[in-house]
């Protein structure tokens, strides 16, 4: 598959930025790209779309559980999110919720890492889609709050829905896919649609996955009717479900 040039960001030659380059699909009549981070680009709209940041996990884990976790995950993740950003330069990016772990999360973020997030958000557009972890977004945290959201033809929320349209954006199952190439099992991170909806993995430097043959999908997606992208070193990987391990 070749990458359409039209979702390639032209970046202004002094910021010598490389050219991110995306998986094109087609949803809802939208043309979207897929990128080898986990986000979507929509050329047409200038938007950015990101989902499952769990910001702040690790402290959250460490007040909640004692567990003592390296509290390093918000910055590795407003980090790789802010590369994409100078690289695209969107005029609105979209949060698909549980971009923080949890209420306590977004209103003790520390500073620093509050004043990156900031940097990012000025001259822009930023949309906090709400999740289950964060039904709740600080105030002092800025952006504009949405249970879900349509813009054209797409619809953004958190959760898949039940009996939903077509253009369908969400992301909250984390979905993850294996397949077994030359004798080795690769497991990793995946974009996973069935050309009606799409499900974006998790982007957060602390998230899990859940494998797409999962019975959780089976909601989501009929029986091996689907289509995912695995994540890759620069590029994305394409599979049928019918080639996805379950195990």
């Amino acid at each position: 598959m070749k990458p359409n040039s039209s979702l390639h960001h032209k970046v202004e030659p002094r910021y010598r930025q490389p050219i991110p380059v995306c998986h094109d699909l087609s949803l809802a009549r939208e043309l979207v790209g897929l990128h080898d981070s986990g986000a979507l680009w929509w050329p047409d709209e200038k938007t950015l779309v990101v989902s499952d940041l769990h910001l702040e996990k690790a402290a959250s884990i460490a007040k909640r559980k004692g567990l003592m976790l390296p509290p390093y995950d918000s910055a590795v993740t407003l980090e790789k999110l802010a590369s994409l950003i100078d690289s695209f330069n969107p005029r609105r990016v979209i949060c698909l919720g549980d971009s923080f772990h949890d209420i306590e999360s977004s209103r003790n973020m520390p500073a620093a890492y509050l004043a990156m997030l900031t940097t990012m958000q000025l001259g822009r557009e930023w949309i906090w889609i709400t999740g289950n972890h964060d039904p709740e977004i600080a105030e002092h945290v800025w952006g504009e709050r949405y249970d879900e959201l349509s813009i054209n033809s797409l619809s953004f929320r958190h959760e898949p829905k039940e009996g939903a349209e077509r253009g369908e954006i969400c992301g909250h199952l984390h979905p993850a896919a294996k397949v077994r190439r030359i004798g080795r099992t690769i497991r990793r991170a995946c974009f996973a649609t069935d050309g009606k909806r799409l499900v974006l993995p998790a982007f957060g430097a602390l998230t899990g996955g859940l494998n797409v043959m999962d019975k959780a999908f089976s909601e989501v997606f009929d029986a091996r009717r689907f289509s995912v992208y695995m994540l890759g070193n620069g590029r994305l990987f394409p599979f049928t479900a019918a080639k996805l391990l379950n195990e």
